[in-house]
């Protein structure tokens, strides 16, 4: 099926004003938006731990974006800097976008892999979803409530080292695409980062012990073909426990994933219509 051009993507001149009037909008809520916004940083550590996760800094992603996956590394290390001990106080929201700002050269990011427009290409600051992927996954293992968070609207490559469940990341366009939970809770919240020679590291520590831990997993999982095109689709769902005796008190769907897939997978299942 032939998708419908968007009015933005018809001219450059129309893409390039629906983006100014997006980052417009998007700063007139930062400063009008009635939010207090996280921008405390603090590199000493709180002493309990809720969530702690690694992940690959260079995977084979398609074919030759060596370049891009190396420049991908000197962005995150940029963009680390703006978010590394950041605290986040009851009552206040985490906006990655506000935190990092934007991307240009002048701050030195470099050209590395971007999703856009059905396409995995080169741009200014590409690559530091990566970090905002590992904050969501961890936020999703805290009492965190995430109040803004985008899926890229496609997969462009195999499963070739990812650990996470499909759907699971957080998509981020500077700055109307943006990642942002707020602490509703009476804890005090901390997250640090770290760039090192094969891992991004992430870590959520609280400043004082949680009631309950969570378990995140994935249900219904399946690749489709419908006609000549392929789709994914999958559930993530939590468990909250209480850590006094280990029992699940809560099982909830998080979110219902279902995207366009531009890789033919190994294995699917044909639907048709009916």
């Amino acid at each position: 099926m032939k998708q419908r051009k968007l009015i933005s993507q018809m001219h450059p001149v129309l893409y390039f004003l629906a983006v100014w009037l997006r980052r417009t909008k998007r700063k007139l809520e930062w400063s009008f938006g009635g939010k207090t916004y996280a921008k405390i940083i603090n590199t000493e550590s709180f002493a309990f731990r809720v969530k702690k996760h690694q992940s690959v800094l260079l995977r084979k992603l398609g074919q030759n974006n060596e370049e891009l996956q190396i420049n991908k590394v000197a962005n995150l290390k940029i963009a680390v800097r703006n978010l590394n001990g950041i605290i986040i106080k009851p009552g206040e929201t985490f906006s990655f976008c506000k935190l990092v700002g934007k991307p240009t050269k002048k701050k030195g990011y470099l050209m590395g892999m971007e999703l856009s427009f059905g396409q995995a290409r080169a741009g200014i600051g590409g690559g530091i979803c990566q970090i905002s992927n590992m904050i969501h996954w961890m936020v999703l293992h805290s009492p965190l409530t995430i109040t803004e968070k985008s899926n890229h609207s496609f997969d462009p490559f195999p499963d070739e080292g990812r650990v996470l469940p499909f759907g699971s990341g957080a998509a981020i366009f500077y700055n109307y695409i943006d990642f942002q939970f707020e602490n509703n809770t009476n804890k005090t919240f901390q997250i640090f980062l770290k760039v090192t020679d094969k891992f991004l590291e992430g870590e959520l520590p609280v400043d004082e012990e949680l009631e309950h831990s969570y378990h995140i997993f994935e249900k219904d999982h399946q690749f489709l073909k419908k006609g000549e095109a392929f789709y994914r689709k999958n559930e993530i769902w939590r468990d909250s426990i209480l850590k006094q005796n280990g029992n699940v008190i809560k099982t909830e769907l998080l979110k219902k994933n279902f995207a366009r897939v531009t890789y033919k997978p190994k294995e699917y299942v044909i639907i048709t219509d009916n």
